[in-house]
Formats: structure tokens, C-alpha cells, sequence
């Protein structure tokens, strides 16, 4: 009886005091919660790093590092988005008080309000939300840091990948990023004991959906690549087609099929392949279920397909849930484009232009293409690159380049290559503005294509750095450092 009254008053105790702890932490001040944050995301930076330099195949712990890669792309938002805020005056922080926002609620733009009472109380209520939020995130990040010992210990017996130590900026553009995720539940498709379904004979089918240049042949690329996935399969083959049609037939589809990889030391274990379909254009339905049962058997040992398709209806094609990619979240995208544009340079000693390269952000939209195309700008203008008058000349620019294309296009802007004009930073005073006019002609190479490929890039054209082409020529808009290596052109 003595042992339990005393276990019981060493519980009430302890309870006492973490409720003390907590009333503690939630009276904080700002600048406190501000510097707890700034601790706290260096240390879960480095735990992630660690993670994503080992390879690591446990469902569970995967799962709990892209939680952690979450909670740390909110946070630089939030951190970057308060620094932004101490640096703008009372009228800027209006239309910059909706960066520290909730991660799970529509971005939205506050515009000025002719009254200044209305004013002083609409900046009072978004620095009350932004510090009920940063108190979240600190809260939530410290719970995440406790929890974390075990998860280290674990972490370390997992092999380490073989990658040259890189600053972070170096190896940005050539690794997948935040798709983590999509390409787990990918190979756990694939590495499903294969079974028929609805005993028929046909193979598993792993649909994937997204637009134009969302990152559906990058994540099928690196989910050919895993060991797993190579080990698994004898084979992996690739349909080459544009587009399948009821003129397709079983001995046309098998002779688009390209060989991607091979495994020969799976010669005394039933063989297994893997199909790849990418579609560019919209499909047949009906051509493609005729066709699914004439060529699996025309190929033989096809266990398993991936197709991928901008067309949501291939999600109906599929034997297990569709993997459907979007856009970025906004916090994670900032993460991406902040490291590609400041480099080596850290962005906490510019506000100034961490604040509008955060607006620059929200103008792209996503787009990884973009973000490579103004981080590439901004990196290659040298010794200007850390001026804000440059930033913001930038950014003008590329307002100005997206309002031209949504009128054109008419709606919203788009992310893919179907933009029309095209803004330049060249400087020609007796031509005014120079004004790029794009055609409709835009297309992708393979690493296989030994077509010439331009030599003059879309950064050197915006810069002003290569002579602005006479009539019509063709522009290297970007090269993608990330299997499968695309290389985009435009005319």
C-alpha cells in the first residue's frame, strides 16, 4: 500500500510540474520562440541530413522522417517569414502576413485597406496568429526533438549511401526532391508478392497522375533505380510510344518496349519483369485493356506496370490506389528555391532579400522549372546577386512575364510549356523592354537523343548575356540535372 501511494504522489507530481513546464513555454515572447526555433531546426536538419544519406527501408521510419522534413520545411517558413517581417514597414506587413500561415490552409493575399484603423487592427490580428502558430511549431518540433533518440539509435544501423560529402546548395539540383513519399508506396507496389488479380492473369497496375511537368518521369526514373526494385525484377522495360490507339496492336506495342535494365543474376529464380508506359497524350480506354492481355502475353513474365498519364482517367486502369502528385506545398517549395538562389550565402544575413525572394516564390507557382530558371538568374549576375534592387528587379519581371501569359492563355497561369511570352532582363534603351514572343513549338529530349542541342540557354537570354537571336531560333530553356535527364528546348 505504501509503494503505490508513493507511485501514485510521484505521478501527480510529475504532472504538476509538466504542467508548469507547459504554462511556462506558452508565456514566452516571440523573440524567444524565434531563437527555440532557430535551435530546433538545427538540430532536426541534422538528423534529416543523416537519414537521407542512409539507406534506410523501414516503412515506419520513412514515414517518420518525411513528417520531420515536414515540420522543418514549416518552420524555415515561419523563421524567414517573421525575419521578413521585423525588416518591412507596418503597411508591408500586412501583405506579407500571410507567409506564416498554416500549411494546411489556402494561401491568401491581404490587400490595403483605406482605413488605418482597419489597418493597425488587421496587422494586430495576423501577429497574433503568426505567434499562436510559432508557438505550435515550437511545441511540435520540441515533442519531435524528445521523441528522437531512439529514432537515432536506429537510424545508424542502417548503411550509409555512397555520395561525396556536398553542401546541401551543391547536390540540390540533383537529387528528387519532396517526393519521398510517392516513391515509397511506388516500390512497396512493386515488391508485393505477385499476385493475379482477380485470378485473370493480369498484372498489378500502379497508375500515376499529374500535369505537365509535375515529376512523373523523375519518380518512375528513381523508382527503377532503387536496388529493390532491380533486384526484384529480371527486367524493366520501357514503352516508347506517344500514345496508344486502337491502331496499336500487341506486335507494335512490344516493339516500342525498350530494354531499360536487365538483371542477369536472377537466372535460377522465376523470372519477373516490370512495364513501363509513359503516355504524353490522352489515351483509348478500351484500346488499352484490349491491349493489356495481348501484349502481357507477347511479353512475357510482366508481373507488374506502371502508367503514368497527365489524363486523370488512367487512375481507373489501376489494381491498387493511383499515385497522384501536385505541386509542392508552399513551405516546401521555399525550402527548394531559398537554397538554390542564396548558394553558399546564408539567408538570414539578407532579410531584405529573403523577403522578396519569399514573394518570388509565391509567384512561380511551383514550378521546378522556374525555380531553376530564376535561381540560375540571380546566381549567375555575379557580384549584383546580393543587391536588393536586383531582387526585386527580378521579381517585377516576373510578375510582369506571368500577368502577360495569363492574359494571353486567358485563366490561370500555367506550369507547363505552353507559355507564350517570355520576359527578358537585357537592358536596351533604344528598343525599350525587349519582348519575346515564344512559339507553340516546345519539346523534350532524352539523354539518348544525339540531336545538337542549343547553345544558347533561357538564362543567358533573360540576362542579356547572349545576343538576343534574329527570326526564329531555338533556346535551351533548361537541363535537367536529375534522371531521366530531359533536356528542354523551345523555339
Amino acid at each position: 500500500m505504501e509503494a503505490l501511494i508513493s507511485a501514485v504522489l510521484g505521478d501527480i507530481v510529475s504532472r504538476a510540474i509538466s504542467v508548469v513546464v507547459d504554462k511556462c513555454r506558452e508565456q514566452t515572447t516571440t523573440e524567444e520562440d524565434l531563437e527555440r526555433l532557430r535551435q530546433l531546426l538545427l538540430r532536426i536538419s541534422i538528423v534529416v541530413e543523416e537519414a537521407e544519406g542512409r539507406l534506410v527501408t523501414n516503412r515506419g521510419m520513412i514515414r517518420q522522417v518525411c513528417m520531420m522534413r515536414e515540420q522543418m520545411f514549416r518552420g524555415y517558413y515561419l523563421l524567414d517569414a517573421f525575419r521578413c517581417r521585423e525588416k518591412n514597414t507596418e503597411e508591408d506587413e500586412v501583405s506579407h502576413c500571410s507567409f506564416a500561415r498554416s500549411a494546411f490552409s489556402p494561401a491568401k493575399r491581404f490587400r490595403r485597406l483605406s482605413s488605418s484603423t482597419q489597418t493597425e487592427s488587421m496587422i494586430i490580428a495576423c501577429r497574433e496568429r503568426s505567434s499562436k502558430e510559432l508557438k505550435q511549431v515550437v511545441l511540435g518540433l520540441e515533442t519531435m526533438v524528445a521523441d528522437m533518440k531512439e529514432f537515432a539509435v536506429f537510424l545508424m544501423s542502417y548503411p550509409r549511401m555512397h555520395r561525396q560529402p556536398r553542401s546541401t546548395y551543391l547536390f540540390m539540383d540533383r537529387c528528387m526532391f519532396g517526393r519521398q513519399m510517392e516513391m515509397e508506396h511506388a516500390i512497396n507496389f512493386l515488391l508485393q508478392a505477385d499476385q493475379q488479380i482477380l485470378g485473370n492473369g493480369d498484372p498489378g497496375v500502379l497508375p500515376i497522375v499529374g500535369s505537365a511537368l509535375i515529376g512523373k518521369s523523375t519518380l518512375v526514373e528513381h523508382v527503377c533505380d532503387d536496388e529493390r526494385v532491380r533486384n526484384h525484377f529480371s527486367s524493366i522495360l520501357f514503352y516508347t510510344g506517344d500514345s496508344l490507339t486502337t491502331d496499336e496492336t500487341a506486335t507494335t506495342f512490344r516493339d516500342n518496349c525498350t530494354i531499360k535494365h536487365q538483371n542477369i543474376n536472377i537466372a535460377s529464380v522465376e523470372e519477373r519483369s516490370l512495364l513501363v508506359v509513359e503516355l504524353c497524350e490522352d489515351f483509348d480506354e478500351d484500346a488499352w485493356r484490349g491491349l493489356l492481355r495481348s501484349s502481357t502475353r507477347s511479353l512475357k513474365h510482366v508481373s507488374k506496370i506502371i502508367i503514368t498519364s497527365r489524363s486523370e482517367k488512367v487512375a481507373s486502369l489501376g489494381t491498387t490506389e493511383a499515385v497522384r502528385l501536385e505541386r509542392l506545398p508552399e513551405e516546401a517549395y521555399w525550402y527548394f528555391f531559398r537554397t538554390l538562389a542564396f548558394g553558399s550565402t546564408d539567408p538570414e544575413d539578407h532579410p531584405e532579400l529573403t523577403s522578396i525572394g519569399m514573394e518570388l516564390a509565391v509567384e512561380m507557382r511551383g514550378s521546378f522549372m522556374n525555380a531553376f530558371i530564376s535561381a540560375g538568374l540571380l546566381l549567375g549576375l555575379g557580384a549584383d546577386r546580393l543587391r536588393a534592387r536586383t531582387w526585386r528587379r527580378v521579381l517585377a519581371h516576373f510578375r510582369d512575364y506571368r500577368q502577360k501569359n495569363t492574359l494571353l492563355l486567358g485563366g490561370e497561369y500555367p506550369l507547363d510549356l505552353q507559355s507564350r511570352y517570355v520576359w527578358s532582363m537585357a537592358q536596351a534603351p533604344h528598343l525599350g523592354r525587349l519582348k519575346l514572343f515564344l512559339l507553340r513549338d516546345s519539346y523534350q529530349r532524352g539523354p539518348d537523343d544525339r540531336t545538337e542541342v542549343p547553345r544558347v540557354t533561357a538564362v543567358d537570354l533573360l540576362s542579356g548575356s547572349a545576343a538576343v537571336p534574329l527570326g526564329r531560333s531555338e533556346v535551351l530553356f533548361w537541363r535537367s540535372l536529375v534522371p531521366p535527364y530531359y533536356r528542354y528546348m523551345r523555339s
